[in-house]
C-alpha cells in the first residue's frame, strides 16, 4: 500500500483514478478565465475565449525524456476538439534546462516533430521566484480554490472544467491519453 501511495505521489506506475467535481464554493476569481497571456508568436491569448470548454494545461519541454507526450497530446486534441476540449501548452525551462530554445525555436520544433496545432503559449517559469501568474493560480489553493501543489517536472497536467476551475492535477509520467482523462473529457 505504501509503495502504491509513493508511486502515485511521484507519477510512477499506473494507478486508477477518477476526477470528481467539487466546484460549488468557487467564484470568478478561482477561474482560469481571468488570465490573458502571450502565445508563441507574441499574440494575446485570452483564457476567457475557452468558456464552456474542458481544458488541459501542460508545461512542456523539447529536450526531456517525456517530450514524446507531444504526440499523445496532439492526438487527444485532434480527437476531442469537437467535443468541447482543448489543450494549452506552456513551454518552460525550469527542469534541467530542457527547454533552452526561443519561442520561435519552440514553435518550429513542435510543428516539425509533432505537428502541434493546439495553442502553445510563450515560454514562462512554472516554479520559482519568477513563477508566471497562471502557474501561481494553478499551484495555490488560495487562488484556484482547489488545492496547493507544486510543479514537479515537465509535462505535469492540469484539468480545467467548463467553468474554468481546476479539477485535477496529473503527474508528468501519466500519459495524456489515459482512459480516466478521456472519460472526463466525454462526461457531460
Amino acid at each position: 500500500m505504501a509503495l502504491l501511495f509513493l508511486a502515485s505521489l511521484f507519477g510512477c506506475g499506473k494507478t486508477k483514478t477518477s476526477i470528481t467535481k467539487n466546484t460549488a464554493q468557487r467564484s470568478a476569481e478561482n477561474s482560469i478565465y481571468q488570465f490573458k497571456v502571450k502565445d508563441l508568436s507574441g499574440s494575446e491569448f485570452d483564457f476567457a475565449s475557452l468558456k464552456g470548454k474542458k481544458v488541459m494545461i501542460v508545461n512542456t519541454a523539447s529536450k526531456c525524456g517525456l517530450t514524446g507526450q507531444y504526440k499523445q497530446l496532439q492526438q487527444l486534441f485532434d480527437k476531442y476538439a469537437d467535443n468541447g476540449f482543448t489543450i494549452v501548452g506552456f513551454p518552460a525551462n525550469n527542469f534541467m534546462k530542457q527547454e533552452p530554445g526561443s519561442n520561435k525555436d519552440i514553435a518550429a520544433f513542435c510543428t516539425k516533430n509533432y505537428g502541434v496545432t493546439f495553442p502553445m503559449m510563450g515560454k514562462i517559469d512554472v516554479k520559482g521566484a519568477k513563477q508566471h501568474e497562471v502557474y501561481q493560480f494553478l499551484t495555490k489553493k488560495e487562488k484556484n480554490g482547489y488545492k496547493d501543489n507544486t510543479v514537479k517536472w515537465n509535462f505535469q497536467k492540469y484539468l480545467i472544467d467548463e467553468n474554468g476551475y481546476v479539477v485535477h492535477v496529473i503527474p508528468s509520467r501519466t500519459l495524456p491519453n489515459e482512459q480516466f482523462i478521456i472519460d472526463w473529457i466525454l462526461k457531460k
